[in-house]
């Protein structure tokens, strides 16, 4: 599988169809073949060669998406950088990886500064930005007016397609290999789950630099359908961006659509246009999808469960099971076409239907291995199978229930809390905004249950009602021991998952491991 290739389908099927809307910028998908065959002939000129590294620090563009292709088109490996991580963070991607040439928008030329000192394999650098060239870079529009078109080479297989890092969130960064096998099967798997086809109309507001986004990059770009780009997540401007350019399809995570549902902005703007949205990257509270259902009722909410190491979809619950009070809405759904999923114990044989372990899976989506990290690589894909590290249980008809990840389980007393579960009931509480649940050290307990609770703006809780809430949906071992009521908004990742392990931190400070 080549990711060029479905450029080249858009081209045959699409031709003079509006392939990119980015501001005033449009163009046919003619012209983004060709802006994207002169870009890799620039990548070319700059010594980039088969499977070399090419970074990205920026927030969304259509300039983005055609970074994406003339990457590919190269032969080259594309490395989109969190756009939330700090300096010294950047500049670690882009050493790890061995990145030699990285673009910058305007927001990101800013870091240059402070990043170039800690570069260390970065020979060039080009600005993909509207504004003045800063000094020692590259202009995009003049690399691709210099250079001419260049006939695609063809990478595609098991070639390095991307490196993609992990978040973070529990620990150094690891640079996930996806191969162009991956990333297309991947692809071909979205386009049915979403039902796409040459009338989609995608807005990008989601991260860019994310795989729940990318994968409808390709799978629209395949579809012949329009990319339409906002910069970043922003409610005014995704709701008047649908409303005036017909969207049909988006992706959001959940701390998005929370915000969205919750801005009382939606019956101010014509919306009906949209026909599917795709949440996932992070758990979602029953209580805030009930509220968007009922917000958006002309919408067919799809769920996409899955990680960067599978490119990144494992499962998918199609909107027939998005249905208040149905049995299957807080399930993650059913495998994707492909896709093996088995839930295993420790020791890696299947536990029998509905009993909890790890959500295993297997499949032309699943990743080559860590870069550079061959045992850690060993680990994950012991016996064949990508060990999620999710815990969760299979029902009898197939579906996957999740019920935490493995590192936010909370073992207090010898019982297992599940935080997911807790959250799902403070988020029934009509006053909260945002919440997340941890573990904190406790002599009495080992750990004790803390929930972090953001209201909603106006409105005021207390702890002792926050428990009291809890008290009539869960049982009493599951109950936060304490509540911390903050008034700003819970640290989240580029990706919008919130950071958990940033508010472990100051609890666990000065002890040796994060477990009591």
């Amino acid at each position: 599988m080549y990711i060029t290739q479905t450029l080249r389908r858009a081209v045959q099927v699409s031709a003079n169809d509006t392939a990119t809307i980015c501001g005033k910028r449009r163009q046919t998908w003619v012209q983004f073949e060709q802006r994207v065959a002169r870009l890799a002939s620039a990548l070319k000129s700059l010594g980039v060669d088969s499977e070399d590294r090419v970074a990205v620090l920026a927030l969304n563009s259509d300039r983005y998406v055609e970074y994406f292709y003339a990457v590919a088109w190269a032969g080259a490996a594309s490395n989109p950088v969190n756009i939330r991580l700090a300096p010294p963070e950047i500049a670690y991607t882009l050493d790890d990886s061995a990145s030699a040439v990285l673009f910058v928008d305007d927001t990101f030329a800013k870091l240059l500064p402070a990043l170039r000192p800690l570069m260390k394999t970065v020979k060039h650098v080009v600005f993909m930005g509207d504004g003045a060239l800063p000094e020692g870079c590259l202009a995009y529009e003049d690399l691709i007016a210099q250079h001419p078109p260049m006939v695609d080479v063809n990478a595609g297989g098991g070639a390095l397609a991307g490196l993609f890092y992990t978040g973070g969130t529990t620990g150094k960064s690891k640079g996930v290999m996806l191969t162009h096998d991956n990333v297309v099967y991947n692809a071909i798997n979205v386009l049915p789950a979403l039902h796409y086809d040459d009338t989609a109309v995608y807005l990008h507001a989601a991260p860019m630099f994310h795989l729940a986004d990318m994968a409808n990059t390709f799978a629209v770009t395949m579809a012949g359908g329009t990319h339409v780009v906002i910069p970043r997540f922003d409610v005014d401007d995704v709701l008047t961006t649908i409303a005036r350019e017909r969207v049909t399809h988006t992706v959001l995570v959940p701390t998005m659509i929370n915000l969205l549902v919750s801005s009382g902005k939606i019956a101010d703007h014509d919306v009906s246009s949209l026909r599917r949205m795709l949440y996932g990257a992070s758990p979602m509270p029953e209580a805030v999808l009930l509220r968007a259902m009922a917000a958006l009722p002309g919408v067919g909410f799809t769920q996409g469960y899955g990680q960067t190491e599978a490119a990144p979809v494992v499962s998918f619950l199609d909107p027939k099971f998005h249905v208040a009070g149905g049995s299957k809405l807080t399930s993650a759904g059913r495998p994707a076409y492909g896709v093996e999923v088995l839930v295993m114990n420790e020791d890696d044989v299947e536990v029998p239907r509905g009993t909890v372990g790890e959500i295993c899976a297997r499949g032309l989506n699943v990743m080559r291995g860590y870069w550079g990290l061959e045992e850690q690589s060993r680990q994950a894909l012991r016996n064949g199978w990508l060990h999620t590290g999710d815990l969760g249980y299979m029902d009898a008809e197939g579906f996957i229930f999740l019920v935490d990840r493995a590192k936010d389980m909370v073992i207090s007393g010898g019982e297992n809390v599940f935080s997911v579960e807790v959250e799902g009931a403070i988020y029934q509480h009509p006053a909260v905004q945002e919440c997340a649940v941890i573990g904190i050290p406790s002599e009495q307990w080992g750990e004790a249950v803390l929930a972090i609770v953001v209201p909603r703006v106006g409105a005021t809780v207390s702890g002792d009602e926050i428990i009291a809430h809890c008290r009539t949906l869960i049982a009493g071992y599951k109950l936060p021991r304490s509540v911390e009521i903050r008034s700003e908004p819970l640290p989240v990742s580029g990706a919008g998952k919130i950071l958990k392990n940033d508010l472990r931190k100051p609890y666990w400070a000065g002890r040796s491991k994060s477990v009591n």
